[in-house]
């Protein structure tokens, strides 16, 4: 396999026969190599296919410290293996670059804080405690403290190439999830209990419900038969459930289908049974 671009010391840019452009990396990868020169495969350690993007990707990894770059990888690889699919690639610039610069943060003592970092810890927790396992990586693998406040990020990255989003919407999500709970707790004035299997079936739901508005995929009218049977045996849910739909209709374009609010009258209804009582 023929070199086609030397990034450094550690990575080069190659075509495989299919014409495919992949980024090989490995310590002393193209140690006194030169372009169109045959990689050494027994060095490579790492092969990343280039799709879009490919050129910041290069570029980040021409310029990072190539411990940073295995860290990365270490991270997005564990993140993957545990949620048990596979991560959109484009998290190989966002979190690489974001571990860059939050590395660049730790040495001028300068902390960005986190201001959804609650929403994250109680919404987002399996993404959370990723993002917390990745400082114990970084702090193993680099010496490098990071605060609490990086998990938080970490795993909004983490959670924004599970949905293959939009990173700015991914940022909204813990906040409007924050909202729609707080609606439920307003309209039926308690409290919720977050650690009942019907509460974290709720937050799910909010999660994948929250994509399909980002996207205007919203579920389409299946059976306004049931539509009708639900809205009658939970008055106090579906009513609930209206004003979380003027909520979302004020921050997105698509008005929120029947079937939608089907579901959210029935995961209301059990998350409140507890208040009803």
């Amino acid at each position: 396999m023929k070199i086609k671009k030397i990034l450094n010391n550690n990575a080069a840019l190659a075509v495989d026969d299919k014409g495919n452009e992949i980024v090989y990396t490995g310590c002393g990868l193209c140690f006194q190599k030169k372009s169109g020169d045959e990689l050494d495969e027994s060095k490579i350690e790492k092969t990343f296919v280039m799709e879009k993007s490919s050129e910041q990707f290069m570029k980040l990894v021409a310029e990072m410290p190539y411990e940073q770059i295995q860290v990365a990888d270490e991270i997005i690889t564990y993140a993957s293996n545990n949620l048990g699919k596979r991560l959109c690639n484009n998290i190989y610039i966002t979190l690489t670059d974001h571990l860059g610069f939050a590395i660049e943060r730790s040495k001028t003592g300068t902390v960005l804080k986190n201001k959804l970092l609650w929403e994250i810890k109680n919404y987002y927790k399996t993404e959370y405690n990723m993002g917390l396992h990745a400082l114990d990586i970084i702090k193993d693998k680099l010496g490098v403290e990071l605060p609490e406040d990086e998990a938080g990020f970490f795993a909004l990255h983490i959670v924004n190439a599970e949905l293959d989003g939009n990173m700015h919407h991914t940022m909204e999500a813990p906040e409007i999830i924050d909202d729609i709970v707080s609606i439920v707790k307003f309209t039926y004035n308690s409290e919720l209990d977050e650690g009942s299997f019907s509460y974290e079936r709720f937050i799910t739901h909010l999660k994948y419900f929250l994509q399909r508005a980002e996207r205007s995929a919203y579920y389409e009218p299946q059976d306004e038969e049931l539509y009708e049977s639900i809205k009658r045996r939970f008055p106090d849910a579906y009513k609930c459930a209206q004003r979380i739909q003027s909520y979302m209709e004020s921050r997105y374009p698509q008005k929120i289908t029947d079937e939608e609010m089907l579901y959210l009258t029935v995961h209301i209804s059990r998350i409140t049974e507890r208040a009803k009582a």
